[in-house]
């Protein structure tokens, strides 16, 4: 069994290298970048990078014109307190599935004094000025948010209004190369704190249960905490229509405690096929129905007969133990095994001689049929719409001349008419 699966890991690796996101979309979505300054870029750049998630931290200049962007020219007196002078800045470059903008911008605003007005201490100029630069539109709000709430712990310390501007990034320029990392060159370097002291409130981080994810079988989608365009299709195209017995868990990276999960969890979506609280095999990036269902497919019924009719186009005993026990069922629905989408009703179900399950209607919009010429015979194959599982044959030789749907049972479950709940 563990074979299989090492093999099946494999073939959802090629299908995500293949068909789902190419590779550079994989490696690079997760990225995101905001433009910082805090006074000098020396210390701050050695800030951010020591702080996980952080991909690259770049000192360099923004927010200026006029003038030649370097460090020789933002320093002169004459500039120094020119208001169209650059700013001292770092480019933090950070995955968002490891550190959130917010705690980002938490870092940035308990590192320096945000009150001070073009200064830092003793370091005094324009070129010092505390700034954001945000390179997203969405990143605004977060912005504001965190700006706000800082400025009530600031004002409940004595201290006085924030004098951060908040602007678009327009161009990033690096500053020059040695004072790239100036603090790993120089230990001994310049590395002023101008913290005010004052803290955001971190207790009241709410943590969540994951308990009930230690036994038993789920599907885990790991989502991002900021707009996912991926995760949001993979909503739409999937999980919003999923109905399946095996419930499906959503989860940001950063709660994912107690759980056993190999995978990295930097891409989003990540879908994790999870047994007792612990990862079978899972899939980065998105996933397409056809796709998801097939890996379901897998983990729910294993190298099964059941797989092989689903999957391979099988086909059940004739007279089954499923068959046994569907044929007789009170009125209720029968429902596509993987996705939970009702595919027949029982007030269209008939007894044949055939030994399949027969009916003689679908739901309305719940399958599809396409030409089946295998084994040298001209058949129409019968597909449920949500999963694309393979469902059984039609033939044209039903009572009082309607079709008859000879349907495999072991691809179906049953739920009685009075326990339905949102079908």
């Amino acid at each position: 069994m563990l074979g299989h699966m090492k093999i099946f890991f494999i073939f959802l690796l090629l299908n995500t290298i293949c068909f789902g996101l190419d590779s550079e979309e994989i490696s690079t979505s997760h990225l995101e970048s905001i433009v910082l300054g805090s006074g000098c870029f020396w210390g701050a750049e050695k800030g951010y990078e020591s702080l996980n998630g952080v991909k690259d931290a770049v000192s360099g200049y923004s927010d200026g014109s006029g003038i030649r962007p370097t460090y020789r020219e933002i320093t002169k007196l004459r500039n120094k307190f020119n208001e169209n002078n650059f700013a001292e800045v770092v480019e933090v470059t950070f995955n968002k599935e490891i550190i959130s903008l917010r705690s980002l911008l938490e870092h940035f605003y308990e590192s320096h004094d945000p009150t001070q007005f073009n200064r830092q201490g003793n370091d005094i100029g324009t070129q010092y000025r505390s700034i954001i630069l945000y390179t997203k539109q969405s990143q605004k709000k977060v912005i504001d948010e965190t700006t706000n709430e800082f400025q009530k712990l600031l004002l409940e310390k004595g201290y006085g209004k924030i004098q951060t501007k908040i602007k678009p990034l327009e161009r990033f320029y690096v500053a020059e190369e040695y004072h790239q990392d100036y603090i790993r060159k120089n230990p001994n370097g310049y590395c002023p704190d101008h913290s005010t002291g004052v803290v955001f409130d971190k207790t009241n981080l709410e943590i969540i249960d994951n308990s009930s994810l230690l036994k038993g079988k789920f599907i885990l989608v790991i989502d991002s905490q900021d707009y996912c365009p991926y995760c949001e299709k993979f909503k739409i195209d999937v999980a919003d229509e999923y109905q399946g017995s095996i419930p499906m868990i959503f989860r940001p990276a950063s709660q994912l405690n107690d759980l056993n999960i190999k995978t990295p969890t930097w891409a989003t979506p990540t879908i994790i096929f999870l047994k007792d609280g612990k990862e079978l095999f899972s899939y980065q990036g998105y996933m397409d129905s056809k796709l998801f269902y097939k890996a379901l497919g897998k983990f729910k019924l294993g190298d099964s007969e059941v797989y092989d009719v689903a999957f391979n186009k099988g086909t059940d005993a004739r007279f089954c133990k499923e068959y046994q026990i569907f044929k007789n069922t009170p009125d209720g629905i029968f429902i596509d095994k993987l996705s939970g989408a009702p595919l027949f009703d029982t007030r269209d179900r008939f007894i044949s001689p055939s030994g399949w399950l027969s009916f003689t209607a679908p739901i309305p919009n719940s399958t599809y049929e396409i030409p089946d010429n295998s084994y040298g015979m001209k058949r129409t194959e019968v597909k449920s719409l949500s999963s694309d599982i393979h469902l059984g044959h039609v033939f044209d030789d039903g009572p009082n001349g309607m079709p008859r749907y000879c349907i495999n049972a072991t691809v179906l479950e049953f739920i009685a008419r009075n326990d339905l709940r949102n079908l």
